[in-house]
């Protein structure tokens, strides 16, 4: 049966009906009394019978006999253990809370306990789901500040808007773009923003093809100030569950400037190829006028000029001249008659009006707004007083205020923003280049510079074209010069054959006339310069102007005959139709020139076997005196051991040819270690070192050829069949050397180092190498020596010397 919770210890929950399952225990916890369905909240359910201890049935109750006692005892009134839970199997899930308390007797052991189980099964699947929806409530409004804190710092404009196209959000990025307040876009159509509303039209009538055509597409835009902005927009259709609304959601980012670039970009390259393109000045200058208002989205241009057309010729004395417009373009999307009509009949003076202040200034000018320039938007008395159509018989010339009378016309056909720059050429303005727009376009600094450079570029097409002109215009005139030239003048196609060729031309080359029409231009270039020649003509046929170019011809007779000239290239049209040449005979020259280097060389050569290179080299830079001092250098000298007897023996010439033999191969070694020989006085043989270029390693340098030429006379007597020996002496130390004297020079070296090297030598042994103290130190670690004690160094005294044996 279900048991009601006695009021005395349920006073707290008297306001709630709850029902419980119940256990009565003794003393001993035996259970007493169960009720019929107080086994469910049961771990072993078969042993909760009357006679049966609690803790068997329910394990919770294992170590409580600490609190169970105290509450038989009377000693405390309640106990509960709550959010206890059973799983049966692996859904079901039982969760209940356990009351103990006691139920008195007469006496300790008469009194019994109660025990009271309380599904709560629902109460805490209930508090489970709440918690679940508070935790998630939690989640989705962190995540909706998360995002709101996203949306406001994001640099990418964003705007949502319902399906009829009114603004429900605008985040920061927008509001700073556009220069509106919230409030002022809250619930506006999103037409106040785009100038074209094709994009949200296709949001609503095709949200399927969404994702593949409405991905980054250019909308023109305007801000507060109605001044046109270039958003890459990118949209979403949001489709609510709940009330079935339909959200629009525009992600854009600002492409203004990078569109400006592109438009800057575009619009050099357009006009530096109609500079290319076009044959003359005006074919050129309303191809410009149209291409800068049509790449940068401007409505009309102009081009004012003090004389006739843009030329040179336009450099006047600007006291007395006046601007006038001499070319017009404009967009057939305006209609701007009346405003043509004044502007043909008006001219400008120095400072006056638009175009008169760029002519002043000399510099480019923009105006924002027309309607508010200070001096665009001042008309003279003349030009308000009068009707439009009367504009064209108004003339700022004749008036002396200084606003433009074109300012009232230019509003009335809707034009607002207006730019122009000068074209300059070394400070004298050729023309001016004026446009119109009729959108509020604010100032653009990096286009007004790029307009510099354009001026720039059309000042120079202009000055090559009246060149040209004047070139054409005078080649009939200089004709009859070039036939009396004593240069050779030929005019030559694009395919090689011959369109001109002068009198000197015949004669140093000895064609006729009728054989030079027979001719191709490579018939007569010498075979050794046709490759030159073929580049030569490639770059001339590119448009370079070539001087000094020296090529070779084959005359008729088969000389090879030298000429230096220029060559240039006419183009019409923009295509080359002849090569002109002009070139001296340089034949003459070419020939002594080639005796002169032949000459050249040979003395160079002559002087390298006598000179070191470097020596060489300053000397042919500085010509004079030269010495230099060595800090530490090695000095060897070689003698043939009784060369005087010997040279007695034999012939001179024979002589002559053995020493030749045996300094040659010391001269082998010598280029070997890169020493320098200094020289041979008779028999000796001298070579230095660590000079003209300095090394550390010299010491070891002059050891090894020591070594190298006692065994190359030991090789040369065996060939030879002679007996020939040699005394070698070595001294490190400082040293001076040079060059001195005007006539049979040569490099020497001066100093005691020297000396000393050669005391080495004549006090030396037969076979054997003997070096100073200073060279031993430097050498000892390398080569193997025999201390051949102290000696009597003429000049010097007593000195350690030792002889050298072989290397380690």
């Amino acid at each position: 049966m279900k048991h009601q919770a006695p009021n005395k210890n349920f006073k707290k929950y008297k306001d709630i009906h709850r029902k419980f399952e119940r256990l009565d225990l003794d003393s001993h916890f035996r259970i007493l009394y169960a009720s019929k369905q107080v086994q469910r909240f049961a771990a072993n359910p078969q042993e909760v019978m009357p006679g049966k201890d609690i803790r068997l049935g329910f394990p919770e109750f294992i170590g409580l006999e600490d609190i169970l006692i105290p509450i038989l005892k009377g000693e405390q009134e309640l106990f509960e253990l709550k959010s206890l839970a059973r799983t049966f199997g692996r859904e079901c899930r039982l969760s209940f809370d356990i009351y103990i308390l006691c139920k008195g007797g007469e006496s300790y052991n008469e009194n019994q306990l109660t025990i009271l189980f309380e599904d709560t099964t629902e109460i805490m699947l209930v508090k489970q789901q709440t918690n679940n929806i508070k935790i998630l409530y939690n989640t989705l409004f962190a995540y909706k500040n998360y995002i709101e804190k996203a949306i406001t710092a994001m640099a990418e404009v964003l705007l949502v808007t319902t399906k009829a196209g009114k603004i429900k959000k605008i985040n920061r990025a927008a509001l700073e773009l556009f220069g509106y307040s919230e409030e002022e876009l809250i619930n506006q159509p999103i037409s106040l923003l785009f100038d074209d509303n094709t994009l949200f039209q296709k949001a609503i009538q095709q949200r399927a093809l969404f994702k593949k055509y409405f991905q980054n597409i250019e909308i023109i835009c305007r801000n507060k100030e109605k001044e046109k902005l270039m958003i890459a927009f990118s949209c979403s259709v949001i489709q609510s569950k709940t009330d079935g609304l339909t959200d629009i959601v525009y992600m854009g980012r600002d492409i203004t400037a990078q569109k400006s670039r592109q438009q800057r970009i575009g619009t050099q390259y357009t006009i530096t190829r109609i500079l290319s393109e076009s044959q003359s000045i005006k074919q050129a200058i309303p191809k410009i006028l149209h291409a800068i208002c049509e790449c940068l989205g401007w409505d009309l241009g102009e081009l004012w000029t003090a004389n006739e057309y843009i030329g040179l010729s336009s450099q006047q004395d600007c006291v007395h001249s006046v601007l006038r417009c001499v070319e017009i373009w404009s967009s057939r999307t305006v209609t701007i008659r009346e405003f043509k009509a004044v502007t043909w009949q008006t001219t400008y003076t120095p400072s006056i009006g638009f175009p008169g202040q760029i002519w002043s200034t000399q510099s480019p000018l923009w105006i924002e707004n027309i309607a508010q320039h200070e001096n665009f938007g001042r008309v003279c008395d003349t030009a308000l007083a009068v009707k439009p159509s009367a504009y064209r018989n108004a003339s700022l010339h004749e008036n002396e205020q200084s606003g433009d009378v074109r300012s009232q016309a230019a509003m009335e056909s809707g034009l607002r923003s207006a730019f122009g720059f000068p074209i300059l050429d070394n400070g004298e303005i050729l023309g001016i280049m004026t446009f119109f727009s009729q959108d509020i376009q604010p100032k653009d600094a990096e286009l007004l510079q790029m307009m510099v450079s354009v001026s720039h570029q059309i000042s120079q097409f202009i000055k090559s074209k009246l060149s040209e002109e004047a070139l054409v215009e005078s080649e009939e005139r200089y004709r009859d010069l070039f036939e009396n030239a004593d240069e050779l003048i030929q005019c030559v196609t694009p395919y090689g054959q011959f369109e001109y060729v002068n009198r000197a031309w015949h004669k140093t080359l000895g064609y006729s006339q009728f054989e030079v029409k027979q001719l191709y231009l490579f018939d007569i270039i010498h075979p050794d310069f046709r490759e030159q020649y073929r580049h030569i003509l490639y770059q001339v046929m590119s448009g370079k102007n070539l001087s000094q170019v020296t090529i070779a011809f084959v005359s008729k007779d088969g000389q090879k005959i030298f000429v230096e000239g220029n060559i240039n290239c006419k183009f019409v049209k923009g295509k080359p139709v002849l090569t002109r040449g002009i070139f001296r005979n340089v034949t003459q020259r070419v020939a002594v020139e080639e005796v002169q280097r032949h000459q050249q060389e040979q003395t160079e050569r002559l002087l390298l076997n006598i000179l070191p290179e470097a020596i060489f080299n300053r000397l042919k830079q500085e010509p004079g005196t030269i010495a230099e001092h060595f800090t530490d250098v090695s000095v060897l000298f070689a003698d043939i051991v009784g060369f005087t007897e010997i040279a007695s023996q034999i012939s001179a010439i024979q002589l002559v040819k053995i020493l030749n033999q045996i300094f040659s191969m010391f001269d082998r070694l010598t280029e070997e270690y890169s020493l320098e020989k200094i020289k041979t006085i008779g028999d000796a043989y001298m070579v230095v070192g660590g000079l003209p270029v300095r090394h550390p390693n010299h010491a070891q340098a002059i050891a090894c050829m020591a070594l190298d030429m006692q065994t190359a006379i030991d090789e040369f007597n065996s060939e030879n069949n002679q007996n020939f020996s040699i005394r070698v002496g070595i001294h490190s130390g400082p040293v001076v050397a040079g060059v001195i004297g005007i006539k049979k020079v040569s490099y020497d070296l001066w100093g005691d180092t020297v000396n000393i090297a050669h005391r080495m030598e004549s006090q030396g042994l037969a076979g054997k190498i003997q070096v100073t103290e200073t060279t031993y130190q430097k050498l000892h670690d390398e080569f193997v020596f025999q201390k051949r004690g102290e000696i009597e160094i003429k000049g010097k005294g007593k000195m350690t010397t030792y002889l050298m044996i072989g290397r380690k």
